[in-house]
């Protein structure tokens, strides 16, 4: 089973930018789908980014439209979630999950993941 590991969080002040890392073991990411998700306290887990094995959809969370991509590369089996203009309320643990698919399909159900890292913090001053 292919194993996940977060990198690339840290603390930033509000309008800067941190690329997160999705790196993966044991395993290739070919046909895999791959999301980022993040939790902060007191609130629920919620979907950022997701990419599907080709690279070909992408699909993002209103709340990062326009300052968050998600990319891939296949040559070093690594997902980058790259966030510019950070907001106080990106704050979070940021967790990367993969599942297998088919080209083209891009999934941002939490429960559709059965594959996760666990987790980089990422704290936004104000």
């Amino acid at each position: 089973q292919v194993q996940l590991v977060e990198s690339g969080g840290g603390l930033v002040q509000a309008g800067g930018s941190l690329r997160l890392s999705c790196a993966a073991s044991g395993r290739t990411l070919s046909n895999y789908a791959v999301g980022w998700f993040r939790q902060a306290p007191g609130k629920e887990r919620e979907s950022v980014a997701a990419i599907s094995w080709g690279a070909s959809t992408t699909s993002y969370a209103d709340s990062v439209k326009g300052r968050f991509t998600i990319s891939r590369d296949n040559a070093k089996n690594t997902v980058f979630l790259q966030m510019n203009s950070l907001k106080p309320e990106d704050t979070a643990v940021y967790r990367c999950a993969a599942v297998r698919s088919v080209a083209g399909v891009v999934i941002v159900d939490a429960a559709s993941y059965a594959r996760w890292g666990q987790g980089t913090q990422v704290t936004v001053s104000p």
